[in-house]
């Protein structure tokens, strides 16, 4: 498959598996298109697994389980049907989605093979390890999937990052969102994830300087401690 002139090789010789990055903001409809098209290409065998780190323009996207009363401004930005799992989820830049296409008919680091929970927990330990990278400390919350920041001195928490995914003849596709410096604000035209309780936060908001090229390096370090090579 042929990738859009847009993206950018990161670091790909001589390894089972690639990474890309998307130049400016990607529309979604084409970010689904490509992630099928991959995953299509990685169950035939003509290609390898790939993490496709991408930035979106402001919108809302809705998943299986998504609650049509949680999206409080349906006017606000464009809504998608995402086919990943999960509720409402919002988008924009600043905000680094990392689609992850892999073959989970084979092992991959900690991940059990044919096991989506196992993967889940992967894809969790992966945001905990790279925001510890950059000096936050992620969380997981029994029952609720994304990764949290706790203020123990308020006794308050919100969401630093959130979890979709979708398995298509064990090829997984969608992934994570990481906040690095949206405008949350934009956050404000849904109830993320179908949580009322606690908001949302970004590195940003949090007192870290990290740029999203700071994120991606996080990301892609972490990564081989988890999912392997």
């Amino acid at each position: 498959m042929k990738l859009p002139a847009s993206m950018t090789d990161l670091a790909n010789d001589d390894v089972a598996m690639e990474w890309r990055r998307a130049e400016g903001l990607t529309p979604y409809p084409d970010a689904l298109a490509t992630m099928r098209a991959r995953v299509d290409a990685i169950r035939a065998g003509t290609a390898k697994d790939m993490v496709w780190l991408v930035e979106h323009p402001p919108m809302y996207t809705a998943g299986t389980s998504a609650d049509r009363a949680d999206l409080r401004e349906p006017d606000r930005f464009p809504t998608y049907d995402a086919g990943r799992g999960g509720q409402w989820t919002y988008h924009g830049p600043g905000q680094r989605t990392a689609y992850v296409m892999l073959d989970l008919a084979q092992p991959h680091g900690t991940v059990r093979p044919r096991d989506v929970r196992s993967y889940v927990h992967g894809l969790e330990e992966w945001l905990i390890r790279a925001l510890d990278r950059c000096n936050v400390r992620g969380e997981r919350r029994s029952g609720r999937v994304g990764i949290w920041v706790a203020d123990r001195a308020t006794g308050t928490e919100a969401k630093i990052g959130a979890i979709g995914v979708r398995v298509s003849h064990w090829i997984s596709w969608h992934g994570v969102a990481l906040n690095v410096v949206p405008n949350l604000s934009h956050f404000a035209g849904i109830v993320p994830c179908g949580i009322h309780e606690h908001g949302v936060t970004s590195l940003r908001a949090l007192g870290s300087p990290a740029t999203m090229a700071d994120a991606d390096a996080a990301l892609m370090a972490a990564w081989a401690e988890v999912f392997g090579a």
